[in-house]
């Protein structure tokens, strides 16, 4: 069996892959007044021919062990992931369809941004309901790319 561990979503682990989303540390400013810490400009979105569409996910979940065969990719634009309840959710990154894929666990208060052209596995949240708003390419062309492993991965906790 191959088994990759699942390690905690760092900015530093994450950063080939794309960007954090949290609110951790100091706002960048306060705004309303003094009521509201803004934590600002937290990811790079990147769309070549389209713009920016705000969709919601409801993907059902998942428990580790977790067994994947399957990741995808988008060329033409980024996606972020931003939980809209506070429960962890599993992200699975490759560098290619060939390398080692990575497993990371969120803290339940963090999002993730996928930046252009980076392989991911699925939607995997570990708890329902898996409620997720997503920022994404909307635009003409095709904006996905599959491959499938020949033998299954494992992600283990």
């Amino acid at each position: 069996m191959r088994q990759i561990t699942a390690e905690p979503l760092t900015p530093a682990a994450f950063a080939p892959f794309g960007d954090m989303i949290e609110a951790a540390g100091p706002p960048d400013r306060l705004i309303n007044a003094g009521l509201c810490g803004r934590y600002h400009d937290r990811a790079r979105m990147d769309f070549a021919d389209g713009r920016a569409g705000i969709s919601v996910f409801l993907s059902e979940p998942r428990a580790l062990p977790y067994t994947f065969d399957l990741i995808e990719r988008h060329p033409e634009g980024s996606q972020a992931f931003l939980p809209m309840t506070q429960n962890p959710f599993l992200v699975i990154v490759a560098e290619s369809p060939g390398a080692r894929p990575r497993a990371f666990l969120t803290s339940g208060a963090q999002g993730i941004n996928l930046h252009r052209g980076t392989w991911h596995g699925v939607l995997t949240p570990l708890h329902g309901p898996g409620l997720f708003a997503v920022v994404d390419r909307i635009g003409p062309g095709a904006n996905l790319e599959e491959v499938r492993y020949p033998a299954p991965w494992t992600v283990i906790a």
